[in-house]
C-alpha cells in the first residue's frame, strides 16, 4: 500500500509538472490507471511463470480462453483487494459468533500476507457460527521454523479460551508448511484437523523469484524432467510419520499460478481435495473453496463429538 501510494503521488506530481493541460481529474485517473495496469502485469507474469514448470493438466479440467480470462480477472480481483484492502485495514486476532458450533478453527497466513488475507474466509465462518483466532507471521522473510512458537501460542490460546482441547487448522500456502513445522516440534495432541489451501508441500519453482528464507526453504527445482525440492522440504518430510499425513486435507487448484507445478500441492497420505480455474491468492475467497472448508470443519467436529461423547455441534 505505501509503494502504491508513493508511486501514484509521483506519477500524478510528474504529470502536473509536464502535462498541466491534463488537469488534476486526470492526471489522478492517469496515475491509478497505471498503478492497476502494473499490478496486472504482475499477475499476468505469476500465470506466465507458473506455465513453465506446470504439471500436466487432467483433461477434463482443461478450460477455455473465455474461462481462462475469467481466471485471470479473478485472481487479479483477489490479489488487489487483498494487498490494497484487508491485509491494510482488515488483520483481526479472533472473531467469535454469539453462539460457537463446533471446534474453533486457527487461521495461518501465506507467504507476504497477514491475518487479513482471511477477512473473507472469517465471514463465511461467523455465518456458520465457528469461532476462529487468526494470527500474523513474523518476521516476513524469516525462517518457516521461527513461525512454529508463534503457532504453538496460538494453538494453546486458543484451545484455553474456548475450552476446547483440540482445534482444526486452516492455512493457505506457507502456511501449511508451517503448520506442518509446528506439528513436528510439538505434536498433534491439540491438531483435529489440518486443512490446507494451495500449499506447496513439495516446492514451488516461483519460490525461486522470492526474497527471504522461507522462500529458498519452499523452492522447487526442475531437473530434467523431474524435479527436486529443497534441503529444508525434504528434510521435513523425513521427520515426519504417516500419522501425520492423515491429520491433513490438502485443498488445491490445478490452476494455481503461485505453485508450480501444482501437484506439489498433493500430500501422499492425506485426504487431497481438487478443483480448477481458481487463482492462488482467490483461493481464501472462493464461495466454492469456503463451502468446501466449512464442510471439512463440521464432519471434523461431528467426528471428535462421536469420539469424545462431548457436544460441540448445536
Amino acid at each position: 500500500m505505501v509503494v502504491q501510494f508513493i508511486a501514484g503521488i509521483a506519477i500524478y506530481a510528474a504529470l502536473i509538472r509536464w502535462w498541466p493541460q491534463l488537469g488534476i481529474p486526470g492526471a489522478i485517473t492517469f496515475s491509478v490507471s497505471t498503478i492497476v495496469l502494473v499490478r496486472m502485469a504482475i499477475t499476468a507474469n505469476n500465470f506466465v511463470l507458473a506455465s513453465r514448470t506446470r504439471s500436466k493438466l487432467p483433461a477434463h479440467y482443461e478450460i477455455g480462453t473465455r474461462e481462462l480470462l475469467r481466471l485471470f480477472l479473478h485472481e487479479f480481483a483477489a490479489t488487489m483487494f487483498t494487498s490494497s484492502w484487508t491485509m491494510a485495514f482488515r488483520a483481526f486476532s479472533r472473531r467469535v459468533p454469539e453462539r460457537p458450533q463446533g471446534l474453533p478453527v486457527l487461521l495461518i497466513h501465506g507467504y507476504g500476507c497477514n491475518s487479513g488475507y482471511w477477512d473473507s474466509m472469517s465471514k463465511a465462518l461467523l455465518k456458520t457460527g465457528i469461532t476462529h483466532h487468526a494470527i500474523d507471521l513474523e518476521p516476513v522473510i524469516g525462517s518457516i521454523d521461527a513461525y512454529t512458537k508463534q503457532i504453538h501460542e496460538a494453538v494453546e490460546a486458543l484451545c484455553r479460551e474456548t475450552g476446547h482441547g483440540k482445534l482444526i487448522v486452516v492455512a493457505h500456502s506457507m502456511g501449511g508448511l508451517a503448520t506442518r513445522a509446528y506439528l513436528r516440534g510439538h505434536g498433534s495432541a491439540r491438531i483435529a484437523k489440518a486443512i490446507t489451501l494451495g500449499t506447496p508441500h513439495r516446492g514451488t519453482a516461483l519460490a525461486h523469484f522470492g526474497v527471504g528464507i522461507n522462500t529458498h526453504q519452499m523452492r522447487w527445482t526442475a531437473v530434467e524432467e523431474e524435479g527436486i525440492a529443497s534441503d529444508w522440504l525434504l528434510q521435513l518430510a523425513a521427520e515426519e510419520s504417516k500419522d501425520t499425513y492423515r491429520l491433513f486435507v490438502s485443498i488445491y487448484s490445478h490452476h494455481d499460478n503461485i505453485i508450480s507445478p501444482q501437484t506439489s500441492s498433493w500430500l501422499d497420505g492425506a485426504k487431497n481435495i481438487e478443483f480448477h480455474a481458481i487463482g492462488h491468492v482467490a483461493l481464501g475467497l472462493h464461495p466454492l473453496i469456503q463451502a468446501e472448508v466449512i464442510q471439512q470443519v463440521r464432519a471434523v467436529s461431528r467426528e471428535v463429538e462421536a469420539s469424545s461423547g462431548k457436544r460441540v455441534l448445536a
